[in-house]
């Protein structure tokens, strides 16, 4: 029996009162509800007996007694069944809900979650509800008949299927499969003869695991692997009906029905006492966390590094990576077998943010750490809701020897094949030869054109500022004078001291220039003496100020101290690479054209950027010009023929 065919078959029987789009809504949920209904059917009678005798236990313990008494985390305790609830077509709708409200409240929430009374209603005033729940009681989804690994795969394929008739964008909670396989690859690319062991127990997780789709392809690519492995998936995903998609998928697989939770991964952390063995993630590109500002600044000044923010913050407008700093905060420690994990993100991670901002820091400290394995280009228009640029980091805490202090730039960018037809955004996807190619570079491990290999410190750098001497003159012309007027600290004199300092400007008329403030200062106190007028440090400092005029041929100004000032209207910075001495990069770069520049060390930040497009640019020479003209004057002589037939 072609189950997938079969339950789509109920779907199209639903066009006319429901969209393409709501199909999905009808047929997850009763998919989810007749394999739970098989899972449970030969354990049924105990529970139903069980039940009878746990009145009086408290909650906790009345929840064990029924879990072990159907074998499973979760259990019904109504006497209905499908085929129970097919033989009373007159009171379907109300049986339904009570064969529902029978469910354990861990999978009980997802149906909740996926609001399935309201599809229930909907279907029941469609006259559809009998229909639609008869064929599903004849599908046959008994672990007898249908194991845990297919019925997985066909609730993957409706996932998909649901997907493609969404009026929604797919992209907002669907990750492009090939993109999955791309990143489990990658991910235990190095991990095959390990894994391949017999009583290999692996835990992995998402943090943003919308539907499930990769916690799935993992699943499938491990159990392909080693059919006995012990498998332990977890996710957390924010979007209630993402996450009864993901959740309702967990348990036809025979997972932990309590390893998929519901909540906001960075504000509701709902695993924060675990660690995994491997980490996939697609998280939101560009979106801004500003909802969440409270919670994670709390966290990152409070707990520092023994929390998960701890290296620091992004700009409040992407929060990418927050959760790759989550992710990392998921690995095993060294010692316990490490992890590796990997994470899909756009550009900006690799390079926005300067030396001291938090994305530099982020950077900086996965650098510092050794963390960063391989990061991969991938190609423009691979998902469904975006055209940008790319890119997943691997992330490990358990490098070999030969990667230990080296990162991985794979340039995947131009591997790709071409959709007949577009999807969304998506018009290109990787066919199995291009993520067989991109997977070889990863495990080769060598230099070549689309493969380079760098050392952590050639993306670290100095952010160095240099200062040049202020330098100034002071000449007491009228529009000077207007200038210094101008300022809020001369506008709240009262008019006897305005008139008096206006006065005192006017005497130092306009025929002198000074090159050096302590003479002017002699001259200024000396012709506001003569005015009657007491100059304070603040108006003195402002008349300074608002009179003063930059002059490369003048006196360089000095501190009290004798040494130089700094013109902020000259300030510079440089970014030295992390190898360089600072003080012969000056010598040779700064100093031959600004010979009185010096640095202010206190100022110096270290940061970290990653350029990646740099690495992998490629210098096309522009065509000859010979070349050019030939093709401007053949342009030019389908012109002048035109131009000779209209005259015509």
């Amino acid at each position: 029996m072609n189950h997938v065919a079969f339950i789509w078959n109920i779907a199209e029987s639903l066009r006319g009162p429901f969209k393409p789009s709501e199909y999905g809504s009808v047929v997850l949920p009763f998919t989810v509800l007749r394999r739970l209904d098989a899972v449970l059917a030969d354990t049924k009678p105990a529970v139903l007996e069980a039940a009878k005798g746990i009145g009086s236990l408290p909650e906790m313990l009345q929840a064990i007694k029924l879990q072990e008494a159907s074998g499973h985390q979760f259990y019904n305790t109504s006497p209905f069944d499908f085929a129970k609830l097919v033989a009373d077509p007159a009171d379907l709708r109300a049986n339904l809900s009570a064969y529902l409200a029978g469910f354990s409240p861990n999978v009980r929430d997802i149906f909740e979650r996926f609001e399935f009374d309201k599809t229930l209603n909907k279907l029941a005033e469609k006259n559809k509800l009998f229909a639609v729940t008869e064929k599903f009681a004849q599908a046959d989804f008994h672990p007898r008949t249908v194991s845990n690994i297919q019925m997985g795969l066909v609730f993957e394929e409706l996932i998909r299927f649901a997907n493609e008739k969404s009026n929604e964008t797919a992209g907002d909670h669907y990750t492009p499969r090939e993109v999955i396989k791309l990143m489990v690859e990658l991910l235990f690319a190095l991990d095959d003869d390990a894994l391949s062991k017999s009583g290999v127990v692996r835990s992995i997780y998402d943090p943003t695991a919308g539907t499930g789709g990769m916690l799935s392809v993992a699943d499938e690519y491990l159990r392909t692997l080693n059919p006995g492995i012990q498998l332990s998936l977890y996710g957390q995903d924010y979007n209630d009906a993402s996450y009864a998609i993901c959740k309702a998928d967990m348990v036809i697989k025979g997972q932990d029905v309590d390893n998929i939770a519901l909540g906001d991964t960075l504000t509701e952390d709902h695993f924060d006492d675990k660690k995994f063995d491997y980490g996939l993630s697609n998280p939101p590109f560009g979106v801004d966390w500003k909802d969440q500002r409270t919670y994670v600044d709390d966290e990152h000044t409070k707990l520092g590094f023994n929390g998960r923010f701890g290296p620091g913050t992004p700009a409040v407008s992407d929060g990418a990576m927050l959760f790759l700093l989550h992710l990392v905060s998921k690995m095993r420690k060294p010692e316990d077998g490490g992890s590796r994990m990997a994470i899909v993100l756009n550009g900006s991670p690799l390079f926005s943010g300067g030396a001291g901002g938090g994305e530099s820091n982020i950077r900086k400290w996965l650098l510092d750490n050794d963390l960063v394995e391989a990061i991969i280009g991938l190609p423009k228009d691979m998902f469904y809701n975006t055209g940008i640029s790319t890119y997943i980091w691997v992330l490990t805490n358990r490098k070999t020897d030969d990667r230990k202090g080296r990162v991985q730039l794979i340039d995947g960018r131009e591997m790709f094949t071409k959709l007949r037809k577009g999807l969304g955004s998506k018009r290109n996807e990787l066919s199995p030869q291009n993520i067989e190619t991109i997977v070889g570079l990863y495990a080769g491990f060598e230099d070549g054109e689309h493969s380079k290999i760098f050392r952590n410190e050639d993306f670290l750098y100095r952010t160095i500022t240099v200062e040049r001497p202020l330098k100034l003159n002071w000449h007491a012309t009228p529009a000077r004078i207007d200038t210094v007027f101008e300022a809020k600290a001369i506008q709240k004199l009262n008019e006897t001291d305005a008139a008096a300092l206006r006065a005192t400007l006017e005497r130092l008329g306009v025929g002198t220039v000074w090159k050096n403030r302590s003479e002017f200062h002699k001259a200024l106190k000396d012709a506001a003496k003569a005015e009657g007028l007491t100059l304070p440090a603040p108006l003195l400092k402002t008349v300074t100020t608002e009179l003063g005029e930059q002059d490369d041929t003048a006196d360089t100004c000095t501190d009290a101290k004798g040494n130089p000032e700094a013109d902020a209207s000259l300030r510079d910075t440089e970014n030295v690479p992390w190898g360089d001495d600072v003080d012969a990069y000056v010598a040779r770069e700064v100093l031959p054209y600004a010979p009185d520049a010096w640095i202010d060390h206190s100022k110096t930040k270290e940061g970290a950027e990653i350029p990646f497009t740099r690495h992998f640019y490629k210098y096309t020479p522009p065509r000859p010009l010979e070349e050019i003209d030939r093709d401007l004057e053949a342009v030019m002589d389908r012109l002048r023929a035109m131009l000779i037939e209209v005259e015509r």
